[in-house]
């Protein structure tokens, strides 16, 4: 069974740095697609950052010069590295997925908080 497990959340203050992280289990197999999704409150969940289908990279423009992802396929594990943070980047980051073109799978979550 696949499971994804976010970590790295947590409280900083505006123009801080944190790094996510998501180790996935449970698949013999690299994900096609993989990447970071968040819903802050009262909003949908959108896209961050993904590594997409043929391993191009795709950014919120929200988070274009500010945010990177990485991935390591030898831990089948994505990364999420946020710089110069906003009070509005405030959202549960979500980890997702996929084999094709979108996400299967879903972790549960890391709650990031930035304050002003």
């Amino acid at each position: 069974q696949v499971q994804l497990v976010e970590s790295g959340g947590g409280l900083v203050q505006a123009g801080g740095s944190l790094k996510l992280s998501c180790a996935a289990s449970g698949s013999q197999f690299n994900f096609d697609t993989m990447g970071w999704y968040r819903q802050a409150p009262g909003k949908l969940r959108e896209l961050v950052a993904i590594f997409t289908l043929g391993g191009r990279t795709n950014y919120a423009d929200s988070v274009k010069g500010r945010f990177t992802i990485s991935r390591d396929y030898a831990k089948n594990t994505v990364y999420l590295q946020m710089n110069s943070l906003k009070p509005e980047d405030t959202a549960v980051f979500y980890c997702g997925a996929g084999f094709g073109r979108g996400m299967d799978y879903w972790g549960k979550g890391t709650l990031v908080t930035v304050s002003s």
